[in-house]
């Protein structure tokens, strides 16, 4: 019985095995065969060069330049000391520290092993025709981030860098995986789809311990896409120039169409430090007060001082509040219900050109108690302010415009003349960005269209900017304009007008200052503006935060269009 049991057993166990191998060789045979053939197979991946940006010119602004890589597949040691023998003698390197490198390099028998990066291309000529004798070198062309100007048009273009986790969850459906380098802020960000590179690379065979047998195959990688900007890169390095050493911003605009010539930012930051990986240059630029990585001009909100006199001005001319012959006197203050509210100087009576050409706060205060609270806030948002642009660069903040119906829900608390007193000369809760300025004084040299800023021309070579230009037509009379252009002319030309620092350029200028009040620091400082006076071809605003006042705005902005002039870019 035992005997008969013991055979049973023995039986069902061959056939048990019987069974196994045919399921192995027949039934599932062909799927583990496929599966042991991709198991010898490995890649190494290679990328192509991203996309280059360029201005409107077609000058390079940002680029790959080719570096190389030198790794080699691990081998049995006799061979490995023979390949690091020779490599050091091309390199220039100890053998000691090759072999260190291969040791804290070392990941797996079946990948490549860094010994060393950004070689240049003699040694990587050299490396290579070491690849006859042994096939385990390998030399990979790494193209790496590079920016010929260095630090300038920073915030527009951005920097690349390895994604990080937030990204790779929201794009990884769109093909985008760990350690992908991407871009960060300005056009490597917003248009990093078209800049990016399709990964090509070499496959070759492994046997079953890892080790190198043969290469297969070679796919090269695909480059990204070009993209042209709107940008005049010699009209933003003389913007940089002058803005250079302060905090602050510069936009320059055709009033047209909303094309950006020029967008600076004060302090800024060299995008190579983030391709090339300098941790503890990176760690600075984070850490740092003045916020070099932040592109003010979009991303900074700041009370817009007299410069949002403008919109006071066509407020109160549409609604019939007041015409060219209404005159306020300035005595130096006004009594706004019990609080006595300073002009800057005592100007005497006042008209509303004589107002805007002497910035008389009393003047603008009478003129925005006549207007109104909710009607100053509504036109406010007619000419693009407490919203965005829709400009195409990322990290745009909307600026703020407060009303009497947002202070009683969000604060629970009343509206009172004094409020609109502030408003009236953009101070208190008003926040604008460089852009929304330079976007709203465009009205005032165009015939009163609002234009939507962009700043990208061409993508692969495809026109796009007929897509990009929207104009909104503000239904301003035709009087509101020319009042107001009249006053903005006066401003710089008339000897009392706060910005007559630039009547004696070659190019007539009309525009408007501001100094807004910023406690407990010093005042920020504005200019906004268009030239020439007629048919105008640029907008222009300076923006210096804590740049004490409008008057030295005014300065730069001379500075800046007096170069301009000397290099005929007007």
């Amino acid at each position: 019985m035992r005997i008969r049991v013991v055979t049973w057993l023995v039986t069902g166990m061959f056939l048990l095995l019987i069974f196994g191998l045919l399921n192995l060789e027949v039934i599932h045979g062909r799927a583990y065969r496929d599966l042991g053939n991709k198991n010898c197979v490995r890649l190494i991946g290679q990328d192509g060069s991203r996309g280059r940006i360029i201005d409107r010119q077609g000058g390079v602004i940002a680029a790959s330049k080719l570096s190389y890589d030198f790794m080699i597949l691990p081998q049995d040691q006799p061979q490995e000391e023979k390949i690091i023998s020779s490599a050091s003698r091309i390199l220039h390197k100890s053998v000691k520290d090759l072999k260190n490198a291969f040791k804290n390099n070392y990941i797996s028998s079946s990948l490549p092993v860094m010994l060393a990066r950004s070689i240049s291309i003699k040694e990587a000529i050299a490396l290579d025709e070491l690849k006859v004798d042994l096939p385990a070198i390998i030399v990979q062309p790494n193209p790496v981030r590079h920016y010929p100007y260095a630090k300038l048009a920073c915030h527009i273009l951005g920097y690349v860098g390895e994604i990080d986790r937030w990204r790779l969850t929201k794009l990884e459906d769109y093909g985008y995986k760990t350690k992908d380098i991407v871009g960060f802020g300005g056009v490597e960000e917003k248009y990093d789809y078209y800049l990016r590179q399709e990964e090509g690379g070499t496959s070759f065979e492994v046997d079953h311990r890892g080790k190198f047998i043969r290469t297969l195959g070679f796919r090269p990688p695909l480059n990204g896409k070009d993209i042209q900007l709107t940008l005049d890169i010699k009209i933003q390095k003389i913007a940089e120039d002058y803005l250079s050493g302060r905090k602050g911003s510069v936009v320059i605009m055709d009033p047209y169409t909303g094309e950006i010539f020029a967008m600076a930012s004060a302090p800024g930051f060299s995008p190579s430090v983030f391709a090339e990986k300098n941790n503890s240059a990176i760690s600075g630029l984070f850490n740092n007060s003045n916020s070099p990585l932040m592109n003010r001009a979009i991303s900074g909100a700041y009370p817009p001082g007299s410069v949002f006199k403008l919109v006071v001005a066509a407020a109160a001319l549409e609604n019939k509040k007041i015409n060219l012959n209404t005159s306020f006197l300035c005595q130096g203050a006004t009594l706004v219900g019990r609080r006595q509210f300073k002009c800057w100087s005592t100007h005497g009576q006042q008209n509303l050109l004589e107002a805007i050409t002497h910035s008389c706060d009393v003047f603008f205060y009478k003129t925005g108690l006549l207007v109104g609270p909710q009607v100053l806030h509504d036109y406010a948002l007619k000419f693009g302010f407490s919203r965005t642009t829709s400009f195409e660069l990322p990290y745009e903040v909307p600026g703020f415009i407060p009303s009497p119906l947002w202070r009683k829900i969000n604060k629970f608390k009343n509206w009172f003349d004094g409020d609109t007193a502030n408003l009236s000369i953009g101070q208190g809760e008003v926040l604008a960005t460089p852009l929304q300025i330079a976007r709203m004084t465009a009205v005032f040299a165009n015939d009163g269209f609002l234009v939507r800023p962009y700043i990208v021309k061409t993508i692969d070579g495809r026109d796009i900017s007929a897509y990009q230009r929207k104009l909104e037509k503000l239904n301003l009379k035709k009087a509101t304009v020319e009042h107001i252009r009249e006053g903005l002319e006066k401003v710089v030309n008339a000897p009392t007008g706060t910005a007559s620092v630039l009547s004696g350029l070659a190019v007539n200028i009309a525009g408007k200052t501001g100094t807004a009040q910023a406690p407990p620091g010093q005042s920020h400082g504005w200019f906004a503006g268009f030239f020439p006076l007629k048919n105008p071809k640029f907008v222009i605003c300076v923006f210096l935060e804590r740049g004490s006042s409008g008057h030295v705005a005014c300065v730069v902005t001379k500075q800046i269009i007096q170069e301009m002039l000397n290099q005929g870019l007007i």
